[in-house]
């Protein structure tokens, strides 16, 4: 038997009601045979059966196809009710009531939620019975939903845990690639800078120093770049950015040591601080610093290069905030909705490089402290600020 006829008849196996639905019809209509049947394009083959007038049809049995009534009824999606077979103008000469000896004989098509046709909840008798009226047809209508109701269900749930499965092996395979970029990608670029440091040390032209120097340069741009992809895996593609919540040291003092990093890296513009972090910040400092410095990066990748950007940070009732405004040219609506997401860049200057990671991992380093990071924009500046609560949720 083919493997879906054969997962058909499982599914109606699984189905607890069945045995039952089949005693009430037999019972209720007087009827010493009742079925449900799996009704293809060209086979019949009986999945639950009730016999009581040796039939001789079990589960699994299979009927010739165009010997049956189904057949028809797989055509025409509507039922077929005779009460007594010889006295029915239509079916008195029809080939199957006389192949398989009965005088009354309904069947009633089960139909998937999908608009699919299963096959029939069918029942025969050699003796003519009182089927044709409304009680007895809206019994077998709702007995045959029923089925295709359970039969619908567990097609989804069989999906569901088919999903579920993939799911785990995607998982599986996206921790994989976070290893992948955490280790491969790392050891040669710790190979290459620890043999720009050796160089170093030897004697050298200035030709050469300049090289080394765009060497090492090189290096702590790809170790950024490095730092950013893995972070949106982890967001992203993992189980989210990882905390070390700290409370012992100083924010303030940690977030000016950014601000002088970056300073030192660009020594032609100017920022400004105005720190009044009083009170004490729970949250993890390396991620803190990483949001800061990517905050004050894109401000001055894009804002006004005369104009000073200045850093405010401040512990208020309850809640500790850090914002970063600069000059410039406002920020247009459309590209505005756009800012956090991944790999999303502004058009700035052609010598502008990295990957449009920035912002979206600052706004998933505020996620992960339970706040919240918005931009607000018009004609004076472009401020991005950073909302947490001093007292976290767990």
């Amino acid at each position: 038997m083919p493997t879906d006829l054969e997962a058909d008849l499982a599914a109606i196996d699984r189905i607890q009601a069945v045995p039952t639905i089949l005693e009430v019809v037999c019972r209720t209509t007087g009827m010493g045979f009742a079925a449900v049947a799996r009704v293809s394009e060209d086979r019949w083959i009986a999945c639950a059966v009730r016999d009581d007038i040796q039939f001789g049809l079990q589960p699994g049995g299979e009927l010739k196809l165009e010997t049956t009534i189904c057949h028809e009824i797989r055509q025409a999606r509507t039922e077929v009710v005779i009460d007594h077979v010889a006295e029915d103008p239509t079916y008195c000469r029809h080939h199957t009531p006389a192949m398989y000896g009965f005088q009354s004989y309904i069947s009633m098509p089960i139909v998937l939620a999908d608009g699919s046709f299963f096959g029939t909840l069918c029942a025969i008798d050699p003796r003519p019975a009182r089927l044709n009226n409304p009680e007895t047809i809206g019994m077998f209508r709702l007995f045959a939903e029923l089925i295709g109701f359970h039969l619908s269900a567990g097609e989804r749930l069989a999906t569901s845990e088919a999903d579920l499965l993939d799911e785990r092996k995607t998982a599986e395979l996206r921790e994989q690639f976070i290893a992948v970029l955490g280790h491969d990608l790392r050891n040669p670029l710790a190979s290459i800078d620890a043999g720009a440091k050796m160089l170093r040390r030897e004697p050298l032209s200035p030709k050469g120093s300049t090289v080394v120097g765009l060497i090492q340069s090189s290096v702590g741009r790809m170790a950024e770049l490095i730092d950013n992809v893995l972070d949106f895996a982890h967001g992203r593609l993992g189980s989210g950015l990882k905390l070390d919540r700290d409370a012992h040291v100083p924010l303030g003092e940690v977030l000016e040591q950014v601000v002088d990093e970056l300073r030192a890296a660009w020594p032609e513009r100017r920022i400004n601080t105005q720190l009044a972090v009083t009170k004490t910040v729970s949250c993890d400092r390396a991620r803190m610093a990483q949001l800061l410095s990517n905050l004050v990066a894109n401000a001055l990748t894009h804002g006004a290069s005369e104009e000073p950007i200045l850093v405010r940070a401040a512990t208020l009732d309850g809640s500790f905030e850090l914002s970063v405004a600069n000059q410039g040219e406002p920020i247009p609506p459309a590209t505005l909705k756009r800012l956090f997401q991944p790999f999303f860049r502004v058009a700035a200057r052609p010598s502008q490089q990295g990957l449009g990671l920035g912002l979206y991992i600052a706004c998933e380093i505020a996620r992960a402290h339970g706040g919240s990071l918005d931009v607000t924009c018009d004609q004076n500046e472009t401020r991005f600020t950073f909302k947490m609560p001093l007292v976290q949720a767990f």
